[in-house]
């Protein structure tokens, strides 16, 4: 078995119109790309959940509630692997100004735009990792349920 080198989560986030709450990377000489909210655990998180709270707030200023795991998606990293838990939630409420973090620090790191899917217009943005693009759109109803 191979060692788990990075463990992050991530939200499969849904606003009260049911559309995906997502972020549009723009890096400098690189095809902008969609992500979902979230990011590495650390050592102060008590749990995938607080950790994914704390995530929200920092990348969206974002507030959300109902959270339950659904997906996890397990990739090579180095000489190992990295797990990514993927939890839906819904939104409550948004603060773009509260928006913290190295990533708005560092213009480097390219743009980080707040953007909003339906999940029958998932196809034509470029949403990363592949198989979480396949498993909202496999998933539609129960996701839309939750």
């Amino acid at each position: 078995m191979r060692q788990i080198v990075r463990r992050s989560v991530r939200a499969i986030l849904l606003d009260d119109d049911d559309r995906l709450v997502l972020i549009k990377r723009i890096k400098p000489g690189r095809t902008p790309y969609w992500t979902t909210p979230g990011g590495g655990l650390e050592s102060t998180d008590v749990s995938l959940e607080s950790a994914l709270r704390r995530e929200l707030y920092e990348e969206l200023g974002a507030e959300a509630d109902r959270f339950a795991q659904v997906f996890l998606l397990t990739a090579p990293a180095g000489e190992g692997v990295s797990v990514q838990h993927f939890f839906t939630c819904r939104l409550l409420q948004l603060k773009g100004e509260a928006r913290t973090g190295q990533e708005f620090l560092d213009p480097s790191r390219g743009d980080y735009q707040l953007d909003r899917v339906t999940i029958d217009k998932l196809s034509t943005v470029d949403l990363k990792p592949d198989a979480l693009k396949e498993f909202i759109t496999s998933n539609e109803e129960a996701l839309l349920s939750a």
